[in-house]
């Protein structure tokens, strides 16, 4: 048994888009022509030196970093390493003055809080300029496991994890079994514990995980192949009992098998992937996970926030359920679509900050959604419903055209049949024949559809492209609405 330290929840998700140039359309930079991520991709690989130290790779004291902090000498740093950004900054989404933040310092924290996701040490490979001169701060280690022993059972292994305190209902533990190696991460709040090891003997890939959510115990119940009784449990491996942040720990990927694909519109698909035998993962509502190409030699990743099989599947969603779906918008010559088409796509574990947590007390929920930031919302409101301890929840839909709406029907027929769900859509070009509402997100418009009724306590989400985003809660804060009852999901 592990007794795990536990950090108290904090209160990002992403949209679901594949951009024709690899670009989100959440960046606020429009880049030049011949700036996309391929054209980067291409100029990496291009043999010239994009460093400036012909192929040498070198020490880097701080001092020396501090010297490269202008437009055109532009060195940075990411979790120790230091990279000669230069000939990347017209090709950076964010723009010039996002990524010259980080000339000339330790950018580390700075990239984490924007995109933590990104394959930096991919994309910027060619600009490695060696690492910093600086001691690596040492990985927290949890208390150390009592009880770890492999208990006395024949035919079971089980491993039993303490927390000091309540643990989430669902989705804290990720567990993959590979080729013998057992890699188990929970997550408690911001920090991450795991253990990692090669197995002594081999065991069935058949993983049972049990949450006892009130005395924070969670136990991991695997079958041995050959019944006897083990001397140990196994080797450990690297990061094996340690206990980290979240955001220092790496992302983990397991290949996944693409079992279907729906329409959902016109350009719009809902994928359905089935997780490997050996792997127990449940991605939490609010949360996303990230998918990973290589594409000419470099890793791509995407971040994607899972939706259910249908707004009512949702509900009745089963804990043991190892399908994953997606809803992916796609264009034709999406960096990624290609990628999606294959029958095997690599997936990484539960990501973000979202807790449920930030619901408690509340009366009134309001959904914004722009375009695909409408699947974050999707598991919400199914949850909500499904929790009967809101009194009403309202999606606002912002879209382009009337085909662009999403699980429009499903909308329809859940406002339909539950009166504590309503849902306004609004269109910016819409058709002669619309007589719903138009126009864009206004301080207006919300002031009318966004109600404080006497006594009761609001809560906003919102999610879609960065304007949209950006644009929405200010304009909530003019009307009244506090930071504690707003969350925004972002990429």
């Amino acid at each position: 048994m592990l007794n795990i330290p536990t950090q108290p929840f904090p209160a990002p998700s992403s949209q679901q888009r594949i951009s024709p140039s690899g670009q989100s359309e959440r960046n606020k930079v429009a880049l030049k022509p011949g700036h996309s991520l391929m054209d980067w991709i291409r100029f990496a690989k291009s043999g010239k030196d994009l460093t400036g130290l012909s192929g040498r790779i070198i020490e880097v004291t701080q001092e020396e970093l501090q010297k490269h902090n202008s437009r055109g000498d532009c060195w940075t740093c990411i979790r120790g390493m230091v990279y000669n950004v230069t000939p990347y900054i017209d090709y950076h989404p964010g723009g010039e003055e996002e990524l010259m933040k980080a000339a000339g310092i330790d950018a580390t924290d700075l990239f984490d809080q924007v995109h933590r996701w990104v394959n930096y040490e991919s994309m910027l490979k060619e600009c490695l300029v060696g690492r910093l001169a600086t001691k690596a701060a040492a990985a927290h280690k949890a208390s150390p496991p009592t009880g770890l022993a492999p208990p006395a059972l024949d035919n079971q292994l089980v491993i039993c994890f303490f927390a000091s305190s309540q643990i989430p209902s669902s989705g804290c533990t990720t567990v993959d079994l590979q080729a013998g190696v057992l890699r188990v991460e929970v997550l408690l709040g911001k920090m991450s514990f795991m253990i990692h090891l090669c197995l002594a003997s081999p065991v069935e890939e058949n993983i049972a995980v049990h949450s006892a959510v009130s005395v924070g115990k969670i136990q991991v119940t695997m079958h041995k192949q050959t019944k006897e009784k083990w001397k140990s449990l196994g080797q450990p491996l690297e990061f094996h009992n340690t206990f980290l942040c979240k955001k220092d720990r790496a992302l983990f990927y397991r290949d996944c098998v693409l079992a279907s694909k729906a329409e959902v519109n016109h350009n719009s698909q809902l994928f359905r992937l089935h997780f490997p035998q050996g792997t127990v993962l449940q991605v939490p509502v609010g949360r996303h996970v990230f998918l990973k190409a290589l594409i000419q030699d470099t890793d791509v990743v995407r971040p994607y926030t899972p939706v259910g099989q249908s707004l009512v599947a949702a509900s009745h969603h089963s804990s043991q359920d190892s399908d994953l779906y997606l809803m992916i918008k796609v264009y034709p010559d999406g960096v990624f679509t290609k990628y999606l088409n294959s029958d095997h796509i690599s997936v990484s574990g539960p990501e973000g900050v979202f807790s449920l947590r930030c619901f408690r007390d509340v009366t009134n929920l309001y959904l914004l959604a722009a375009g695909t930031g409408f699947t974050p919302m999707a598991r919400l409101i199914s949850l909500v419903l499904q929790e009967n301890t809101i009194r009403l929840t309202k999606l606002l839909f912002f879209n382009r055209r009337e085909e662009d709406i999403l699980w429009r029907s499903q909308l329809s027929e859940l406002a339909a049949k539950d009166e504590r769900f309503q849902v306004e859509h609004i269109l910016s070009e819409p058709s002669d024949s619309w007589t719903n509402r138009t126009g864009r997100v206004d301080e207006a418009m919300l002031k009318e559809l966004l109600v404080r009724p006497s006594e009761s306590r609001c809560y906003v989400c919102v999610c879609g492209p960065s304007a949209f985003t950006e644009l929405t809660v200010r304009l909530l804060k003019q009307l009244g609405f506090s930071e504690e009852e707003l969350h925004t999901f972002q990429g």
